[in-house]
This record gives C-alpha cells, structure tokens and sequence, in this order.
C-alpha cells in the first residue's frame, strides 16, 4: 500500500503574508491556544467515553470484511447500482466515486453507480425508465428509516420492481440502516432483504467510512483498506494535543478566528482538479450542517455560520476568481492541489513559427492546471485574501480517506473550540416536520 498523507499548507492564512484586514496575527493565534487546548481535552474525554464513535470507524476490520465479502459476492451481476439517500447518506459515497471511480482506463466500470439525490420526478423517471431492472441493485440508506425523500423513492422502485420482477423483487435490494430498530431494519426482517448497520451514534455527514460509504465503494471495487488505513493515519495526526501542529486543529481553528476575527464568513474549497469537486460537495454539508448553530452549549443565541462553497480549478478561475480577488472581503480560500495526477498531456508543438502558439509547446496540462493554482494562490495574497491548501500526493483511496477523516476531527474541534454541537440539526428536522405537515394538508 502506497502511503500518501495529504499535507497542508496554513501560511497564506497568517499577518505576515496577507496583511492586517484578513491574516490571522501571532498574539491572535496564541491567545486562542489556552481555548483550544480545552477543546482538545474535550474532544479525547468524549471519545473515550464512546461519544463520538465516527472516530473509531476506520479501526473496524471485521465490518469491513462483511462488507467487501458481501460485494464480491454479488460482482458480476449488475450492471448499475442506484443509491437511495440524501445528504450524507449521498455526498459521502458520491464523492469517492467521483474521486477514485475514475482511477481506471476505459472502459468505464461496470456496475454504473447513480446518485439521484434528489426528488426531480423528472429526472428520476428518467433514470428508472433507462435502466435493465432485471441488472440493477437498489441501495436503499437512510439510518432512521424515515427520511421522506428516500423513503418515497424506495416505494416508486419497490413498486416498479415487482411489477416487472414479480417475487424476485427483494433480490435487488439491500438496505443501509439502523442495526436494530426502524422501518427499514423491520422490512428486512419480513422480506429477508440483506441490511447493513450503521453506527447509532454516527450522524449522515459523519457516515462515509460506515456501510453508507463502504458499501457503494466496494461494489465498485474501491479499495476499503487502503480508505481506512488513511483515515486511520489522519486519526493519528488529529489527536495531537499541539494544536498548531496537528492539521485538523490548525484547520478548524483557522477558519473559526477568520470568521469571528476577520469577517471571513464565507469558506471556499477550490480543488484543482476534477475528480476532487465531490470532496468539496461533502465537506459544505459538514461544515455548514454542523457548525451553523442558533444557539451554543449554554443555550445563548449565537447565530454562528460560515458559508461552505464550492468553485473548480481552473474553471472558476473564469467566473469566481473575480469576486474572490476584488469583492468584499468575507472569503478564505481552501485549494485543494495534486502533485501526481496518474496521467499527463503533453502539449505539442503544433506551429514552430507562431510565436503566441509555440509557448506552450513542450509543456503538459498537469503542469499548466499547478501553475495557474500558484498563480491564483499567489494573486490573492498579493490582493491580502487568506488561502490555505491542500496537497494531495495523488488521488488514492489512502489520500482521500486522510482528507475525509481530517475534516471530520476539524469539524468537531471547531465546535469544541465555539461550544457548538456539531452533531445535531434541529434547522433540518424542522423542515422534515413541515413538510408532512404540508402534505397532510
């Protein structure tokens, strides 16, 4: 197994390179470690208590090995696989498809994995209409068992599926879903359709290294270990009690003081590159989800935000950039870069005597999509925008699992650090609520 720890790069973040209206000061930086340093503490006691068992997923082999059997059985006979979920229970598996479902050459893999993440009968018609039911399997996920929007799209399937497949419908099911108790886990009982767990203390957007994650990932013949075993190297770095060494700290705090010191309400994950753009699509339900709180710990209103957005390298180079070098001053940077894109272009000298053309003969596009992230990187700190990065060495399933697990402590730390809880969503709920209240109607 190769290891490929993503590494972080904080100094774009600091006064001495952006300037006084947006860097983050020494005197500001240490004032805030007596705080962190608390947080820390809280952090260690609530895990070892068993209070946030996300941390502990990547050390669960046996699950793991339950999954990847379960798979192999199962591989050879669908051509695509519809995941059934909103929010975590999709952003999380989407994103390492679309990270590291690409990795091979065409032709594309087979089976195809679709997320329709959302209830558009337009386009989940569509989907339906366009698949061989007798070649599909339909992952249903949703922990409680009651998430409207999921919940509604199993019954459309349910109900296509044996209307075409007759007794043969549960053979193309599985569910992902509480282990003991809710409608899900009852149905599997009654219509003996195969169910995975998840972790009742593991919240959606926590839940890509549980079934909801590993289990798309294995029928698509991901690498679990390779996932876990970078996650576990990411756990191993994020329970350093040094705040300014460990990244995930560094991370939350950052964006915590940049907020809260320097306006910075808004944070931007700006990968260049293309199989990386779900990693941001997760992270601004994670960062958003959790941290956008009404009240604190102490039940005071607090109204505490920052705006999770996504832009692409070097796409938005030619649509946000603008804004992000000369607009308000509200924004922090967060590029994600790759050393080693496992491929290159080279770009050919096509017209030796045009100048204009000729330049970029010789070159190759991965040198091409760096430069022009320096180049954004170093605009903006010339323009005293903050910017931090981070480099993924490649774009592997040891990485990727390193940055997801990276995010998830950050995350938690930054509500520790703002005596917030990360792991609920009463906004959410409320919405759930009213909308049968309006179907009721």
């Amino acid at each position: 197994m190769t290891i490929s720890n993503v590494t972080w790069d904080f100094a774009n973040l600091e006064f001495d390179r952006v300037g006084e209206r947006m860097g983050l000061s020494e005197e500001e930086l240490s004032g805030a470690l007596p705080r962190a340093r608390q947080a820390h503490d809280d952090l260690m006691r609530r895990r070892a208590a068993g209070q946030l068992p996300f941390y502990d997923l990547p050390y669960r082999g046996q699950e793991v090995g339950e999954i990847r059997q379960w798979a192999d059985s199962a591989k050879g006979r669908w051509d695509d696989v519809v995941v059934l979920g909103i929010g975590g229970s999709s952003l999380g598996p989407a994103a390492l498809l679309h990270a590291l479902g690409r990795n091979a050459l065409p032709p594309a893999p087979i089976p195809r994995l679709h997320f329709p993440d959302n209830v558009d009968p337009f386009e989940f018609d569509t989907l339906l209409r366009n698949l061989d039911l007798e070649r599909t399997l339909f992952n249903v996920v949703t922990k409680s068992g009651g998430t409207p929007e999921t919940i509604t799209q199993y019954l459309v399937v349910r109900e296509r599926l044996q209307h075409k497949l007759k007794d043969r419908a549960p053979e193309h099911l599985v569910f992902t879903t509480d282990p003991e108790k809710g409608l899900l886990r009852e149905l599997s009982r009654a219509e003996n359709i195969p169910a995975f767990g998840i972790d009742p203390g593991v919240g959606g957007r926590f839940s890509v290294l549980t079934a909801v994650g590993l289990l798309p990932a294995a029928l698509a013949g991901l690498d679990l270990e390779a996932l876990c075993a970078g996650a576990r190297a990411a756990d191993d770095e994020g329970t350093r009690p040094d705040v300014l060494f460990n990244p995930a700290y560094r991370f939350g705090l950052s964006l915590a003081l940049l907020r809260d010191l320097k306006g910075a309400g808004t944070v931007v994950m700006m990968p260049y590159s293309n199989r990386l753009l779900g990693l941001a699509d997760w992270f601004r339900q994670l960062w958003a989800e959790s941290l956008g709180k009404r009240y604190d710990l102490s039940g005071a209103e607090i109204y505490w935000g920052q705006t999770p957005e996504k832009a692409l390298g070097a796409t938005d180079q030619h649509s946000q950039v603008q804004l992000y070098m000369e607009g308000p001053f509200d924004k922090v940077i967060c590029f994600l870069e790759v050393a080693d894109h496992g491929v290159d272009v080279v770009i050919p000298r096509f017209y030796p005597d045009r100048p204009a053309l000729d330049f970029w003969g010789g070159h190759t596009l991965a040198e091409l999509i760096t430069a022009e992230k320096r180049a954004t990187e170093e605009a903006l700190r010339q323009a005293g925008r903050p910017s931090l990065t981070a480099l993924f060495p490649r774009v592997d399933a040891f990485a990727v699992g390193h940055f997801l697990m990276t995010l998830e402590i950050a995350t938690v730390f930054a509500g520790a650090f703002l005596r917030i809880d990360p792991l609920d969503q009463p906004g959410v709920e409320l919405g759930k609520v009213l909308t049968k209240k309006a179907l009721e109607k």
